[in-house]
């Protein structure tokens, strides 16, 4: 089929009172629709997945019963409990550790922390909102990496208090 004829069809189907049109001519089809006044689908909503926090190691069975088991068990509560307060997000949007990107970040690992002090900027909707240290202490870990979405409730900080 010829691509100026397809262009005189469409032309003639959008003067015309005619919705849909199907062609077919050989191995060709072609099918065009109007666009109506009926209202679209609801828009299709996005999950932007988490960063995976840093992976735990499968411990190998032992041969040693339950009391090996359940030092184990006591060995992973310690592991997975952090040295120090964990500071979460409250709320969801994105994370930036410094106040522009050719600036140094707020805080390092070891850096100590006042009360009231900027740990990082969370952006949420194009509005800037600073997260601040509740309490002082000394930065044991960030668990975030810099321009990274992080939902409500998510750790952000490991800080030991003083």
């Amino acid at each position: 089929m010829d691509l100026k004829l397809v262009k005189k069809l469409l032309d003639l189907i959008s003067e015309s009172e005619v919705d849909e049109v199907s062609i077919e001519e050989g191995d060709f089809k072609i099918k065009v629709k109007k666009t109506s006044d009926v209202p679209s689908p609801a828009p299709v909503q996005y999950q932007i997945p988490q960063q995976p926090q840093t992976p735990q190691q499968p411990v190998p069975p032992q041969a040693g019963g339950a009391a090996t088991s359940a030092a184990t068990e006591e060995t992973k509560k310690e592991e997975s409990k952090p040295d120090g307060e964990v500071v979460k997000s409250p709320i969801v949007g994105t994370y930036y550790e410094a106040p522009s990107p050719d600036s140094d970040p707020f805080l390092k690992v070891g850096d100590h922390v006042d009360a009231g002090q900027t740990l990082c900027i969370v952006e949420a909707m194009k509005i800037m909102n600073e997260i601040e240290a509740e309490f002082a202490g000394t930065v044991q870990k960030i668990m975030v990496s810099n321009a990274s979405p992080v939902e409500f409730d998510q750790p952000l900080f490991i800080i030991k208090k003083d």
